[in-house]
């Protein structure tokens, strides 16, 4: 059976234009592949280029060289060279991402954050948002929380809705950056039963984790970024 995700020899580097122009290399020859239902965690240290190659599979960065091949149903779509509208339709309905950091509307709820990506999906929005507050009550989201803007919760909390707004859509692929860095054991766990049940589903994961429990418990593939590594 093919990948559903495929990263073939891909390269970064960032121009920096306040330094006349110097070329920072990041990572060359990135190679590997994720099927449905399995979970590759990118291991290596801070700076190796983990987070980077993530954006560049989510199209957030632009590789230099390479191909990043995404498999669906329908057709195979190189990342590396889509066009941006090719890419906001992946996300919508291929790619979920659960990055370090929660991006929200202001003065929307946190039950309304999380159920956005489903009413974009055309789920009617009485259901989206049942969904939704079902998942944020297993991550230990008080109801009383639901209506309030996440922008003033606290860390962990904010993060628990980036992982349920992440985790509430059915998307092939999941691309998780340290989805348990804020989080507390007992959050920890309920995030690791969280992915368990993805891949189950099918769904092929690539996660960023520095906790070796939470490495030990996700990862079927361990990939070193370190062998990729080309910054200074």
């Amino acid at each position: 059976m093919s990948p559903v995700l495929e990263v073939v020899q891909a390269e970064k580097s960032f121009t920096m234009h306040l330094q006349g122009g110097v070329r920072l290399p990041v990572v060359a020859g990135v190679n590997f592949s994720v099927h449905a239902g399995e979970c590759v965690v990118l291991a290596g240290p801070s700076g190796s280029g983990k987070s980077s190659i993530l954006k560049m599979i989510f199209g957030s960065y632009r590789c230099d060289d390479g191909r990043i091949l995404v498999r669906n149903a329908q057709a195979t779509t190189d990342i590396a060279s889509a066009e941006p509208r090719t890419i906001l339709v992946l996300r919508r309905n291929t790619m979920g991402y659960v990055s370090q950091f929660l991006r929200a509307v202001p003065r929307v709820s946190a039950l309304d954050v999380v159920a956005e990506p489903l009413i974009a999906n055309r789920v009617a929005r009485e259901e989206a948002r049942d969904r939704a507050g079902r998942l944020l009550r297993r991550l230990n989201i008080r109801d009383q929380l639901w209506p309030i803007p996440p922008a003033t919760f606290s860390g962990g909390e904010q993060q628990r809705v980036n992982i349920a707004r992440g985790f509430l859509a059915d998307m092939p692929i999941l691309l998780l950056d340290e989805p348990t860095a804020s989080l507390d054991s007992a959050n920890s766990a309920v995030v690791i039963d969280l992915i368990a049940e993805k891949k189950r589903q099918g769904t092929a994961i690539v996660a960023i984790v520095h906790d070796d429990a939470v490495r030990n418990a996700i990862a079927d593939t361990v990939v070193d970024v370190s062998s990729f590594s080309v910054a200074a």
